[in-house]
C-alpha cells in the first residue's frame, strides 16, 4: 500500500458508511444519520482533492469513488422511500437513470471503444441536488425545521436535473457512437 492507494481507501470507507446511516435512518435516529452522511461527503470531497492535487488519481479510483457515491445515495434514497419520506417514483427515476448509464456504458465499450471520460457537468449537477435533497429531507426530520414547500420542489428539482443528466449522457455517448460507426463505414 502506498500514498496514491489513499483516495481509494477513502472511497472503501465510505462505501462502509452506507450500513450504519441506513441503520441509523430505520431507527429513525436522523441526527446521527445526518453526521454520518455529511462526514460521508467530506470523504468524498477528501478523497477528489487527494487524487487531484498529488496526482493520486488510478483507474480503480475513478471507479471506486462514482460506485461509493451511488451505493451511498440510492440506498439512503431507498430506507427513504421504505419509511416514507421520498416518493416512490423519485427512487425509480433515480435508478432508472443509473440503469441507463451504465448499461449505455457498458454497451459503448463492448460495441465501439473503451469508455471513458469525465461525468458531464449536468451528472455533477445531478449528484449534487441529490445529496442537498437528502440532507434537507433528513435534517427536516430531527431539530431543522424547513418550510414544507421547500422539499416539496426540492423533489421537482432533483427528479428534473436526474432526467436532463441522463438524456445528456444518452444524447453525447449516443452521437459519438453513431459518428465513430459512420466513420468506420465510409472508411470501408
Amino acid at each position: 500500500m502506498t500514498r496514491k492507494d489513499i483516495p481509494n481507501i477513502i472511497s472503501v470507507l465510505r462505501m462502509l458508511l452506507v450500513v450504519p446511516i441506513v441503520y441509523l435512518l430505520l431507527i429513525e435516529a436522523y441526527q446521527f444519520a445526518l453526521l454520518l452522511i455529511v462526514l460521508a461527503g467530506l470523504s468524498d470531497a477528501l478523497d477528489g482533492f487527494l487524487a487531484k492535487r498529488y496526482d493520486w488519481s488510478s483507474p480503480l479510483g475513478s471507479f471506486l469513488d462514482p460506485l461509493a457515491d451511488k451505493i451511498l445515495l440510492v440506498c439512503c434514497f431507498l430506507v427513504c422511500v421504505f419509511i416514507g419520506l421520498v416518493p416512490a417514483w423519485l427512487f425509480v427515476l433515480i435508478v432508472l437513470r443509473d440503469l441507463v448509464v451504465a448499461l449505455g456504458a457498458l454497451l459503448y465499450h463492448l460495441a465501439i471503444e473503451k469508455f471513458h471520460g469525465e461525468p458531464p457537468f449536468s451528472s455533477k449537477l445531478n449528484t449534487a441536488f441529490q445529496i442537498i435533497y437528502l440532507v434537507m429531507l433528513i435534517a427536516s426530520q430531527g431539530t431543522i425545521q424547513l418550510p414544507n414547500d421547500w422539499l416539496e420542489y426540492a423533489v421537482y428539482v432533483v427528479a428534473l436535473t436526474t432526467a436532463i443528466s441522463g438524456l445528456e449522457y444518452v444524447w453525447t455517448w449516443g452521437m459519438r457512437a453513431w459518428r465513430i460507426k459512420i466513420e468506420g463505414y465510409r472508411g470501408q
